[in-house]
Parts: C-alpha cells; sequence; structure tokens
C-alpha cells in the first residue's frame, strides 16, 4: 500500500493550488490512467463500473418483502452502519412524500396497514395522505455477503433524505421538508428523529427532535470528542447549524446556532457566477463565529433568512455532512461558479462550544470547487473512508460516479451507475472499512461493494 508521501513523491505534486490539481485529475481520468483504484471497467451486466479486482452485489430491492411483512420501500436515501455482535446494522433513510403508497411500505392499496400500530407512526395523514417516509434498518452478514432480517423501523415522516450516525449506536433522520399541518396532514414536519441502530425487529415510534430546529434538514454529523451535532439545509439561501447538546447523548435539548465567517457577516459563499458580492475563496482558512437562534420552530419557515440578517453566512444547498479525523466535511450541491457543486472542511476549535472558543476559533476552508462536471457534479451524501478519503456520491441522473478525494485535494473515481437514470446515495463504509454500501436511489437498489481497498494505487 503507498502512503500518501509515497503518492506525493511519485507525481510530483508538491504544492499545486485547487486549480492545478483539478486539471491534473481532470487529464488522467480523460487519459484513463490509473489513479485512486485504476480506471473503472465496463461491466459485463451494465449497472455499475468499479477498479479492477471489485465486485458488487445488490443486496437489497424495493418491493421485496421485509422479515416485518411490510414492504421494502422505494427511494432509499442517506444511511450509516453500526456493529452488533459482529454483525452489520445499516440504517437507511427512504425520501418518499405523504400518500405514495406504490412506493411505501404498507402496499399499494394500503393492504398491510393491518399489521401496523398506528400510535408509531409520526403522521397518519388522516388517512388519505399517509406518511410513508422513514428509515429500514437490515442486519448483515459481511462474511457471506447476506441479509439476515430486514424491517421497517420508523415511519409516518415525509422525505427522509440524509442524516447521519451518532456516536452512541443510533441514526438521526432528517425530513427535507417544512410541511405543515393543514387539516389533512396531522402535524408540523421538518423535524429530525432518532432511531437505534438494533437488530430487534418492530418499528419505532417517531419523537421529533424539536429543539433542533424545524427547517428542511439534509444532514447532521455528530463530532464524537464533544457529542456536537452539525447540520446541514437543503435550500439556495441555507445556513450551516450546530446544536449543543445539554446532555451527551440527550438530543431533545440543546441550543441551536448558525455559522457566521469572523469579520465578514451575511458572506455568500455559493460562488455563482451572478454573485455580485466578492466570492468565497478556495484553500483559504476562515475563522468563524457562531450565532445563537431564536424561535427554532420557525412557524413561517424563515430560520434561514433570519440568521443571514444576523450576520450568518449563506451556502448553496447544503447535503451531505460528515466527521471524519477531527474535521467536518459537507458538500453544497451546486455551488460554485459552474454550479457543478463545492466540498467545505471545518476543523473545530480546541474549545468547540465553550466559553473559550474565542481564543481559537473555528475555521472553515472551501475545500472543493468543482470547474469540471467530468471530474465532479453535484456531490451529494458523502462519507470519510477508513483510510481519510471523502467519499462522494453523485445528484446527477446521467451516469452518476461515486468520487473519491485525498485530503490533498487529488480526485478519482471509483464507481459510476451506467445502468439506471438515478443518482447514489448514503454511501457509507461497513465497521471494518471491508465493504462500501451505497444506494442507487430511483429503483431502489442498496449496493454492497467490495475490493482491494488497501491496495489504493495512483499513477
Amino acid at each position: 500500500m503507498n502512503t500518501r508521501r509515497d503518492f506525493v513523491k511519485q507525481t510530483g505534486i508538491i504544492s499545486l493550488g485547487f486549480l492545478g490539481l483539478q486539471q491534473f485529475a481532470c487529464n488522467r481520468i480523460r487519459s484513463r490512467e490509473p489513479i485512486g483504484y485504476g480506471a473503472l471497467v465496463d461491466d459485463k451486466d451494465g449497472i455499475l463500473n468499479l477498479p479492477p479486482g471489485f465486485s458488487y452485489k445488490i443486496i437489497s430491492r424495493q418491493g421485496s418483502k421485509m422479515t416485518d411483512g411490510f414492504n421494502l420501500p422505494g427511494s432509499a436515501d442517506g444511511m450509516a452502519t453500526f456493529l452488533e455482535n459482529g454483525k452489520t446494522i445499516l440504517v437507511r433513510n427512504h425520501e418518499l412524500s405523504p400518500g405514495d403508497m406504490a412506493n411505501g411500505p404498507f402496499g399499494a392499496s394500503g393492504e398491510f396497514l393491518s399489521q401496523l400500530n398506528k400510535d408509531l407512526l409520526y403522521d397518519f395523514g388522516s388517512g388519505e395522505m399517509i406518511g410513508v417516509g422513514g428509515t429500514t434498518t437490515l442486519v448483515f452478514d459481511e462474511k457471506t455477503q447476506q441479509v439476515e432480517t430486514e424491517y421497517l423501523s420508523l415511519a409516518g415522516t415525509i422525505r427522509n433524505c440524509a442524516g447521519g450516525p451518532t456516536p452512541w449506536g443510533s441514526w438521526v433522520t432528517c425530513e427535507e421538508t417544512s410541511a405543515q399541518a393543514d387539516g389533512i396532514i396531522e402535524v408540523d414536519h421538518g423535524y429530525n428523529f432518532e432511531v437505534k441502530a438494533t437488530s430487534a425487529v418492530g418499528l419505532q415510534k417517531a419523537h421529533p427532535l424539536k429543539a433542533m430546529g424545524r427547517f428542511t434538514h439534509e444532514a447532521i454529523a455528530v463530532d464524537p470528542a464533544t457529542g456536537i451535532v452539525y447540520q446541514t439545509e437543503d435550500a439556495g439561501d441555507s445556513l450551516i447549524y450546530r446544536f449543543i447538546l445539554e446532555k451527551k447523548g440527550d438530543l431533545s435539548r440543546g441550543r441551536l446556532q448558525a455559522l457566521m465567517i469572523a469579520e465578514h457577516p451575511s458572506y455568500v459563499t455559493r460562488n455563482w457566477a451572478d454573485q455580485k458580492t466578492d466570492l468565497f475563496p478556495t484553500n483559504t482558512p476562515m475563522k468563524v463565529e457562531w450565532i445563537d437562534m431564536e424561535e427554532i420552530d420557525a412557524p413561517n419557515n424563515d430560520l434561514r433568512l433570519r440568521g443571514f440578517d444576523q450576520g450568518a453566512a449563506r451556502f448553496a444547498r447544503g447535503e451531505g455532512m460528515w466527521f471524519g479525523n477531527g474535521e467536518l466535511y459537507f458538500a453544497c450541491t451546486n455551488g460554485g461558479k459552474k454550479n457543478n457543486g463545492q466540498i467545505f472542511r471545518y476543523q473545530p476549535s480546541p474549545y468547540e462550544g465553550t466559553s473559550n472558543e474565542k481564543k481559537q476559533p473555528g475555521i472553515l476552508e472551501l475545500f472543493i470547487e468543482s470547474e469540471d462536471s467530468e471530474i465532479l457534479e453535484h456531490g451529494d451524501n458523502l462519507t470519510v473512508s477508513p483510510w481519510g478519503d471523502v467519499v462522494v456520491c453523485e445528484d446527477k441522473d446521467a451516469t452518476p460516479r461515486i468520487v473519491g478525494i485525498t485530503p490533498e485535494g487529488q480526485l478519482y473515481h471509483l464507481a459510476k451507475n451506467i445502468g439506471f437514470a438515478s443518482e447514489f446515495a448514503g454511501v457509507c463504509f461497513s465497521p471494518s472499512g471491508d465493504t462500501l454500501f451505497v444506494n442507487i436511489q430511483d429503483p431502489g437498489l442498496t449496493v454492497a461493494i467490495q475490493g482491494p481497498w488497501k491496495n489504493k494505487q495512483v499513477g
């Protein structure tokens, strides 16, 4: 296995700026020279192109009967893995709108509703617009590559898009909506919900985590050192939030704040071509401050607007978010001059969330801004690999890819979806690091990818 230092030495990349790195990566990919794990190999079955020596297996399909008797819902999105008794527990979102019975767990005509304890649902939609969004959980034996059980773990919610794992063994699923009760929809939406990662089959009662704010949620990431939860928001004028828990591990109480660039209030980081204000620089560390948010239940769906007016920075559609080795990465899917997307990196303060924070503030960096859609286009869900690379799903209809990014900023392709006009979602590694899981959203497939992860090659 080559080290990153070997890679830098072999390729001669010592101090190239971002554009140089990007052009280098572009040339290597176009010439099909080995980079990352090598040029992708055409799949004889016409589904996934992968590097040499890698293979995939479809382990879950929309519409199949689960262990609990419900149908596996469609629109699989964000997910994460956990370890229990040597088995991988995979908790997975389903980004479904109310009343979409054809793609939900209860049957196209509701034939499985009689099996349901309705008290466990968050919103029954007056029986007319049933909340079919939620999560499913599966238990996976990595040695046999078989799913042992699969069941509905949360239901009654709307458009469960991304989310994130917690260090205390749960998944936080996020509603990408700001829908409110209207006489048919019974309760307000736009919340996060916590799901225990367990092999015990059964639907868990859905409790909204209202202290984390009501807005169009996308993803969360928890700093294992502090328990602070960071959150993205899926809107073109979104904010980045953090939630400081009163008690570590208890998501029901805390303080919600929004990120501000120090000495640059209301900074617009989107870098869109028509932006009238100064562009946000790439690879430039920027000190941050955090602003307390009020009226966080936001009945007028204006939390992000009030935050910006208070000085919070504005981002372009915050999407996937993941905590790596002491640093946080998140994607803004249509940021940048070409609208190809941005990846930000945040390094928390050693005093993060305390009164001493201003002595050494957290640092935000625009890590990647894609100038070329052949390299990276519309990064969405992401994770951090066991060896420290950011692994990003592309959200586009035409042959989306899984893209790897080293800590130094080199980009390479891990997979290409040639079989379905559908985005990748929910990329995550098993606890062992031997299996990469990912969803292909529209056909409702969950795929397990294995290969020589420890033998990453660079040209």
